[in-house]
């Protein structure tokens, strides 16, 4: 039988003409490639303690920078809502010929800085979540004195963020605790006012006059060019309405991470394990920890009164 002959394909023969430190940086980028990928809880095992530690501090930095930069926009936001209320308030009750539409106009554009605000309240949300899940996963368990491992889940959970970011509240959410911190107060005021300038200007209404019936002079005035002062109220009670409605209904909804929340309502699925280590173990009393202080200095106290003077 005769051999068959086989005759080096293309890649063999280009490789086999490259220069040898040519084929060793090709071997050394492909097994570069071929390399298992290390899960984010074996980070450790990749980076010594110092530098772990380092890249942690780094990174938690980084992730408070952002998170400052965010709630800066929300403060701003809530500043153009303010000024513009008391520009507008200011300048309805200037004289009682300025009209009084300009507060329900007023009253859109105050809900529209609300929107904005709860969108960016919602990237705000994303770095807090970070900080959050390094204080409670990395950070609590380094500083406690409990003998107690630390929660594993953190790393995996802050890996799948970074892989592919999300937002960690809804849109309902945002806009509840933003209306209930701020805006609600801000509509209540609106509202206040456009009642006395409709019931003040360009005189107050007498209710003790028998000829005139106070009402009907409230929703003539109330009345905007060719709407009827009733479909003006109406609206503006409906929208009243709505704002209050979504007020109360979001209050069940504690998603946020950065909110100051009551310990036992606080549960974070990927931090269980955390929160109710720290529901167990750290949940101490100002009263509890005076206690013992006074306790240590008396001992103190009564050691250095049995020892003989010198």
């Amino acid at each position: 039988m005769k051999e068959e002959i086989q005759f080096p394909d293309d890649e063999e023969l280009h490789i086999s003409q490259t220069s040898p430190s040519i084929r060793a940086l090709a071997e050394e980028v492909r097994l570069r490639s071929s390399k298992s990928k290390l899960q984010p809880t074996k980070i450790v095992q990749k980076l010594s303690p110092s530098e772990f530690n380092t890249a942690m501090v780094h990174f938690y930095r980084g992730e408070i920078q952002r998170s400052n930069v965010w709630r800066t926009r929300l403060d701003t936001t809530t500043n153009w809502a303010v000024i513009t209320t008391g520009a507008t308030l200011s300048f309805v009750f200037s004289s009682p010929d300025n009209p009084h539409f300009v507060i329900p106009i007023n009253t859109i554009l105050v809900a529209i800085f609300m929107f904005m605000e709860a969108r960016r309240y919602r990237y705000y949300e994303v770095w807090a979540n970070r900080v959050r899940i390094l204080e409670t996963g990395y950070f609590a368990p380094m500083l406690s004195n409990q003998a107690i491992p630390p929660d594993r889940e953190w790393a995996d959970h802050l890996s799948a963020d970074l892989l592919s970011p999300h937002f960690t509240i809804s849109e309902w959410e945002a806009i509840g605790r933003r209306l209930r911190r701020n805006y609600i107060w801000i509509f209540v005021l609106l509202a206040l006012s456009w009642t006395l300038k409709v019931y003040l200007h360009p005189y107050p209404i007498a209710y003790n006059d028998p000829r005139i019936d106070p009402i009907e002079v409230f929703l003539e005035r109330a009345s905007v060019g060719l709407a009827p002062g009733w479909l003006v109220i109406s609206v503006g009670i409906i929208f009243n309405l709505v704002i209050f409605i979504v007020a109360i209904a979001t209050m069940k909804l504690h998603n946020a991470s950065s909110e100051v929340l009551p310990l036992e309502k606080f549960e974070w699925h990927p931090l269980k394990q955390v929160k109710d280590w720290a529901e167990s173990n750290l949940r101490y009393k100002t009263i509890r920890r005076a206690k013992k202080a006074r306790q240590r200095l008396r001992s103190v106290e009564i050691e250095n009164s049995q020892q003989p003077n010198s």
